[in-house]
């Protein structure tokens, strides 16, 4: 599990900050190799994301998308400096039980 979290975790780092990096560019006019260099970021998040250990698309995604949530906010407290309010932190949680709820080992699957 823990090679399956630095995964996620990386992935979603590599989204996030190639998305900021496309939005610095066409929204807060940086250069243009900003913004290209967000896309190769984009790029190695979807590289990332296959070595995932488990074997279904939709379920590493559907938890990765939690993962995602959880991360924003967090690069929105971070980076941008936009303090979560109690319903960020409630949404936040309420994807870390959907994570494992969706991973959590079961027989047959």
């Amino acid at each position: 599990m823990l090679k399956a979290a630095l995964l996620f975790i990386l992935a979603g780092i590599a989204e996030i900050g190639g998305g900021y990096l496309i939005w610095q560019w066409l929204r807060e006019g940086k250069a243009w190799y900003i913004g290209l260099c967000g896309g190769v970021v984009l790029a190695l998040y979807g590289i990332i994301a296959t070595f995932q250990v488990f074997s279904s698309f939709g379920r590493v995604y559907a938890a990765y998308g939690g993962v995602f949530i959880v991360l924003s906010i967090a690069w929105g407290w971070w980076i941008d400096k936009k303090t979560p309010d109690i319903y960020d932190f409630i949404g936040g949680l309420i994807c870390l039980v959907g994570i494992a709820v969706i991973l959590i080992p079961r027989s047959g699957s």
